[in-house]
């Protein structure tokens, strides 16, 4: 009976120092910071941005996203939030309008902002991922956001046909694709469609093409299916192999 119990505290001891072994030897995770600075301004102008400018637009209004205290990306408009911890933001792009061989300094900016695809933001891992959303057009398009659907006028890939859309965020087909009239570029004035207005209860979304008639449609709610990872993995380091 002695030897018993001298055995099982002997291999209690043994259980427990394994176990703090494993504890001390594990990373601790990683905090990331994420967060979008200050506002600024910067030149913007149909003819820096064609498809993404309005004629009476001079100026684009700009903001730095920063991961871990490194610009990341920079944006433009408002943020949706998706979950507790992730949200949606436009990028904005900065391009390189010089020709070639037109030196730097010359009386033309060789520097032009464009509005850029829409970001989706993990403050939990850092990770930011460019959307490709189906038939999203950046002249064309202008994306309403509710919960994890995104709703616009799609231009196809021949530019003849406009579309209403509504995507959800990690889905490989979208929720929706109805034609809704035929596009022709020369002939418009203005934006070819407003932005869509979403109702909640039932879900609905209605789109206005300009010139005619809003089209609401009934949509059955689903479950989010966005996947939101963690970095456990990414940060552990990995053996080199021999």
């Amino acid at each position: 009976m002695h030897v018993g119990r001298r055995f099982a505290a002997v291999s209690f001891a043994v259980l427990v120092l394994a176990a703090g072994g494993r504890c001390a030897s594990a990373a601790p995770r990683r905090v990331h910071t994420v967060f979008l600075s200050a506002p600024r301004r910067v030149p913007y102008s149909k003819a820096g941005d064609p498809s993404g400018a309005r004629a009476d637009e001079t100026q684009l209004r700009i903001r730095a996203l920063l991961v871990d205290g490194q610009v990341k990306e920079w944006t433009t408009g408002e943020v949706h939030e998706v979950t507790d911890r992730s949200f949606l933001v436009r990028r904005a792009l900065r391009l390189n309008d010089a020709l070639p061989g037109e030196k730097p300094g010359a009386a033309k900016e060789t520097w032009v902002w464009q509005r850029g695809p829409w970001l989706l933001v993990d403050r939990a891992t850092g990770h930011v991922t460019a959307l490709k959303l189906p038939d999203y057009d950046p002249g064309v398009s202008q994306v309403s956001w509710f919960r994890d659907y995104g709703a616009y006028c799609g231009l196809t890939s021949t530019g003849k046909s406009l579309y209403a859309v509504v995507a959800q965020l990690a889905a490989r087909r979208p929720v929706l694709a109805k034609k809704l009239a035929a596009f022709e570029p020369g002939n418009q004035t203005g934006p070819p469609c407003a932005t869509p207005q979403w109702q909640r209860d039932p879900m609905r979304i209605t789109f206005n093409p300009a010139g005619q008639d809003a089209v609401s449609f009934d949509l059955v709610p689903g479950s989010a299916i966005l996947v939101e990872e963690s970095d456990e993995e990414a940060d552990t380091a990995q053996p080199k192999p021999n």
